[in-house]
């Protein structure tokens, strides 16, 4: 048969195939101090983020719209986009075994192209019940032509039109006839994704909701009696489309969810795509999506060796549900079903579903047994929707226009209008952006633990606590025998990668057998003697922070690890430059704590990413006087991402926040992106030096 010489490959995960999840790293202090702070920030969302504040029929009833306008927005749905013309157009069909085809597509928005199957029933007097059938990746392609994963799961679209059912199977963006992209930040590095609140799970929810748009226009559908199911990324769009639209009256989804400890904790977010998940925003577990279905009928598919979607975590959802069933009184609504095997397309599962299906769509007697299983029977070829793909198709590009972005802004024309927009700006950055903070902070307390002099240079080390388990350190160097109560100023130098090692070239050769074990490096005499004279002209200290991640905290492994890392803070609603913007605040406050630094002015200093995040750290913190900002992007776009930045404002609107409060310097060509700064400070009529674009600082 035809469909066993082709490529077909059911993806272990939604869009990618791993051997193993996690990937075993080495067991570094930094490595260890992730681990511990995964598993604190997995206990902060399972209590507070989950259903424990559930404990009535009319908490649920109260808080389920809130949470179903939340998940909305995580998904970039928020405004829900118009529902533009359909464009729903037949482009052939068959009749096969009991059932017919028509192979159609339709645009859920302009130039969004979802290509699909419609089986209908042989014969049919009446409206019939209707599945919306959401696929997992199946990746099918001959002689280079993909024919989209919906031809992967025909068999499931063939078996429901036997049965009596409409069903329409419709394509991902990814591994679609038209080959979108499903793996931003997996493996292509589009980090942007966060930064402007997109994901591929949002565009899969629209595209179904617009296929429940569709089966409504077809005189042979029940518009009362939708069910919808999937298996894999297909069961997390099964729970996305059923949680947003109550049309659905029954869902199976299969393979889809699991708990935010199994993603993070125990690393199985390795083995899945950004179409898996919803930008945590909220700081949600999954069990509350899982619940937006009830008191809908609501069928849980899972096999008890899926390595991805572990079974300890999908029966905790479960277990979590159900009592919000009960609670509802409609614990007849909620079941499970659980086949032996690993993360593959299983016929007890499937006849789980079916089984679901024909008592809740149809009534059926709950002890009838279903002994048709659902085989393939069909060759790709006579699924093929487009023998030639539009030429005005936006499948490839939609990541960059599906969610309404911030349009850049004018310069306002009042003072007023301008503190009008700075506070709503402060207050989306709050409650949007960095809402994966700590919700409440201890004092920061710097603990000294050592101090050496070394050839006219006195360089301390102090360690302080970013949140419970990130301990960070800070080193101060300055004049030898100067007192800190003598400092005119100190600048607080915020180190990259590269920072770091050009820190260790300075300073390691003098101080490391004395007062630190720094890793081996080369040494750097000029750069040192350049500190000395420095020092001996101007009474200046010199602070050097390494924010998580880098310096004694870095984080080691292959690249693959260092990216899925990433994706864990982004699960939890944080990523990892938000929370180093949290680092340099708290190293804000360490540095005021130290005594005879009270009062002292606080310069910041720092080159690319961490310039970035220096802006954004000065505008919550106070006592910061001056910024000097090297090699620093212009935009979210290419510099570092937190979450929905963009729908918000850019970082030309932030610098310009921060020059309004202290003294702002950026070494950059004088790019146009800087007119807004320039323009508030006109506006403002702040100090001619307050805001400067100075020419890039020559680099050896």
């Amino acid at each position: 048969m035809v469909w066993m010489k082709l490529f077909l490959h059911l993806f272990l995960i939604a869009g990618s195939a791993v051997a193993a999840y996690p990937e075993k790293t080495a067991d570094t202090p930094g490595n260890r101090m992730l681990q511990s702070y995964w598993e604190r920030q997995v206990h902060e969302i399972e209590e507070t983020g989950g259903l424990k504040d559930i404990q009535t029929a009319d908490d649920w009833k109260t808080k389920a719209p809130h949470y179903r306008q939340q998940l909305a927005e995580m998904l970039g749905l928020s405004p829900m986009p118009e529902r533009t013309p359909l464009m729903a157009t037949k482009t052939g069909g068959f009749s096969g075994d009991g059932y017919r085809v028509e192979n159609m597509h339709y645009q859920a928005v302009p130039g969004l192209y979802v290509t699909a199957n419609l089986y209908l029933p042989e014969k049919t007097d009446k409206p019939s019940p209707t599945i919306l059938y959401v696929c997992g990746h199946a990746n099918v392609v001959k002689n280079g032509v993909s024919f989209g994963n919906k031809t992967g799961y025909h068999h499931h679209g063939a078996w429901f039109a036997r049965h009596g059912y409409v069903c329409l199977i419709i394509d991902t963006v990814q591994l679609g006839e038209i080959r979108g992209e499903h793996h931003g930040s997996f493996s292509k590095g589009r980090w942007w994704w966060w930064s402007r609140g997109y994901t591929p799970a949002g565009l899969e929810a629209w595209a179904g909701i617009r296929g429940l748009d569709f089966l409504e226009t077809r005189p042979e559908v029940d518009k009362t009696r939708f069910g919808v199911t999937g298996r894999s990324g297909g069961g997390a769009y099964s729970w996305w489309v059923a949680a947003l639209d109550e049309r659905i009256k029954v869902a199976a989804p299969t393979a889809g969810v699991t708990t935010i400890r199994n993603h993070v904790a125990d690393g199985c977010v390795e083995g899945h795509c950004d179409c898996m998940f919803y930008v945590n925003t909220y700081r949600w577990d999954f069990d509350r999506l899982v619940a937006l279905v009830a008191p809908r009928p609501l069928l849980i598919c899972n096999t008890d060796k899926d390595l991805i979607f572990p079974i300890d975590g999908v029966f905790k959802i479960y277990q979590n549900v159900r009592r919000v069933y009960s609670l509802l009184g409609a614990d007849d609504k909620i079941g499970l079903q659980v086949a032996e095997g690993p993360h593959k397309d299983l016929q007890p599962l499937n006849n789980g579903a079916f089984h679901w299906f024909e008592r809740h769509l149809k009534g059926a007697d709950p002890m009838a047994v279903l002994n048709e299983g659902a085989a393939k029977s069909l060759e790709p070829e006579q699924l093929q929707v487009f023998k030639e793909l539009p030429k005005d198709e936006k499948n490839t590009t939609i990541d960059q226009s599906f969610v309404t972005q911030a349009v850049v802004p004018s310069v306002p024309d009042t003072k007023e209008s301008w503190l009008t927009q700075r506070d709503l700006w402060m207050q989306a950055l709050k409650s949007k952006v960095f809402s994966g903070w700590p919700r409440e902070a201890s004092a920061t307390v710097s603990v000294k633990e050592g101090s050496s002099d070394r050839d006219g240079i006195q360089m301390s080390v102090y360690d302080f606590e970013s949140e419970p388990g990130i301990r960070l350190r800070l080193y101060l160097t300055h004049r030898a025998g100067l007192r800190l109560e003598d400092l005119e100023l100190v600048a607080l130098n915020v180190l990259d990668a590269k920072g770091w090692q050009d820190f260790c070239q300075t300073y390691a050769s003098r101080f490391g057998k004395h007062i630190e074990t720094f890793p081996s490096t080369q040494p750097d005499n000029k750069a040192f003697e350049s500190e000395k004279k420095m020092f001996e002209s101007f009474k200046w200290g010199m602070a050097y922070l390494c924010p998580r991640g880098v310096g004694s905290t870095e984080w080691t492994g292959s690249e693959k690890a260092q990216t899925h890392r990433l994706r864990r803070f982004y699960l939890l609603g944080q990523t990892v430059d938000s929370m180093r913007v949290w680092d340099i605040r708290r190293s804000v406050q360490a540095l005021k704590q130290i005594s005879g630094m009270e009062k002292k002015p606080l310069w910041i200093q720092a080159h690319r990413d961490m310039a970035v995040d220096a802006v954004y750290a000065s505008l919550f913190e106070e006592g910061v006087t001056r910024l000097d900002l090297h090699e620093m992007p212009n935009s979210h776009e290419s510099g570092p991402a937190y979450l929905n930045i963009l729908k918000y404002l850019d970082l030309p609107q932030a610098v310009a926040m921060a020059a309004e409060r202290k003294r702002v310097i950026v070494y950059a060509a004088n790019d146009p992106v800087w007119s807004y700064p320039t323009g508030i400070a006109e506006l403002l009529k702040l100090p001619e030096k307050q805001w400067q674009i100075r020419k890039p600082m020559p680099t050896e």
